[in-house]
């Protein structure tokens, strides 16, 4: 038994060292372009996302001081946030969301960054409220698809740009809700196609007509392992960081 205990403690031991390690690669990323944009290095928040890693891997985390983690399918995050209830996170929900999900998402996200119809609005609402947490707001993101044509509905999810203020009309006016600001994901079509930079700077465009409306709503989500120097420099307030802390991910679905 002394010997499987050591194994396992000398596994939690090397891994430990790799996360602190990526980490550390990442915040000099972090800071460097933080540096390059002339952007204080506190303007910009690091967010985790844990997806198809165990619990014990955000344990880890937590013990090396990251604070806000996320996840994007429902099945994976519950039991993985109710694990790890006892720590000081914040969980964000960064993937598509399905109505049917939505009363289990709310048990334990503090924010949802894939709002993107009516519908969805309405679910989240009367979920909140009818919630074990009723008595605080869900932060909402609206996910910008920036290869949408007018209307249409993007090939990674999300809403074009024309359809951004009427659902964050409906997302301030709902009860349980908090409009938080914007998010994207760097399209793999249409006109910024293989242009990171160019679609984060559309990004921020579009955020900043939100929050001459929405002055609270200042959060602008974009940029992953492969392009945050892209999105920092184009004014991104919040990295999702996944294979660059955790390694490259295996069986993803």
């Amino acid at each position: 038994m002394s010997g499987w205990t050591d194994r396992v403690t000398d596994r939690t031991q090397e891994r430990r060292a790799e996360l602190a390690g990526n980490l550390a690669a990442v915040e000099e990323r972090i800071a460097a372009a933080c540096a390059a944009a002339g952007r204080a290095r506190d303007e910009v928040t690091l967010i985790v996302v844990t997806k198809t890693y165990p619990a014990s891997d955000v344990r880890i985390l937590s013990e090396l001081g990251v604070r806000e983690v996320a996840e994007n399918r429902d099945q994976d995050a519950a039991p993985k946030a109710e694990a790890c209830a006892d720590l000081p996170l914040t969980w964000h929900f960064v993937g598509q969301l399905q109505t049917n999900k939505v009363r289990s998402v709310v048990r334990y996200a503090d924010l949802v960054h894939s709002v993107d119809r009516l519908r969805l609005v309405d679910a989240l609402s009367s979920a909140v409220m009818k919630s074990e947490r009723a008595d605080r707001e869900l932060g909402c993101l609206l996910q910008v698809a920036l290869d949408a044509e007018s209307g249409a509905e993007g090939s990674r999810g999300g809403i074009a740009p024309d359809a951004v203020e009427g659902i964050a009309e409906a997302v301030a006016a709902a009860p349980g809700l908090r409009l938080d600001g914007l998010m994207t994901v760097a399209p793999l079509a249409g006109p910024y196609a293989g242009q990171p930079r160019a679609a984060f700077d559309r990004l921020a465009e579009i955020a900043s007509c939100l929050r001459a409306a929405h002055p609270a709503a200042n959060m602008v989500s974009a940029g992953m392992s492969a392009d945050l120097e892209e999105a920092i420099a184009a004014g991104a307030t919040h990295v999702r960081i996944g294979s660059a802390v955790l390694g490259v991910r295996t069986g993803l679905g």
